[in-house]
């Protein structure tokens, strides 16, 4: 390969291969949430309640895509709709209990994942690729202008490693 970014265009296209494996009919094998609906259940978790207006912003996708992935979450008691807490016009989607366990569950069921496949990484090396996963993801959001709101959080231990933000 003449450019190393060339490396970098083919490794990421079998990583989007094996998350496609994993996500057969948009779920992992063993997953509790469709892959939209972990997105936006993890976005709305990190930034706090959203408007459709907000979150097509955010994501990029018109208002009728995110009509029926929000539609579909709360049918399924993952979202609610509340009066903006800030005052505002427009009605804000926000978590429900039962959305943030299944959250935390399909969220724990992909650090387990990882804990497999890393199982011979030293935590060192793993903090090494978060950095760089993290470093790269901030340059796809700068150009194309949505960054992703991240919660800093502490180094986690061994065995209890955290997925946070990404």
């Amino acid at each position: 390969m003449d450019r190393p970014t060339q490396e970098v265009e083919y490794e990421q296209m079998l990583l989007s291969r094996h998350t496609f494996l994993n996500h057969r009919g948009g779920r992992r094998k063993d997953g509790v949430l469709e892959r939209s609906a972990y997105i936006l259940l993890s976005r709305i978790r990190v930034q706090g309640p959203m408007s459709i207006g907000e979150l097509s912003e955010a994501f990029g996708l018109d208002a009728s895509t995110l009509n029926r992935q929000t539609a579909a979450a709360m049918r399924a008691g993952l979202l609610d709709r509340i009066p903006d807490p800030a005052g505002g016009m427009a009605r804000k989607f926000r978590l429900t209990d039962e959305g943030g366990r299944l959250l935390d569950e399909e969220r724990e069921g992909i650090v387990e994942v990882l804990d497999r496949v890393m199982a011979d990484w030293s935590d060192d090396e793993i903090a090494a690729f978060a950095g760089y996963l993290r470093r790269f993801n901030h340059g796809i959001e700068r150009i194309g202008g949505r960054p992703w709101p991240r919660r800093s959080a502490a180094p986690a231990a061994r065995g209890t490693r955290s997925v946070e933000g990404g």
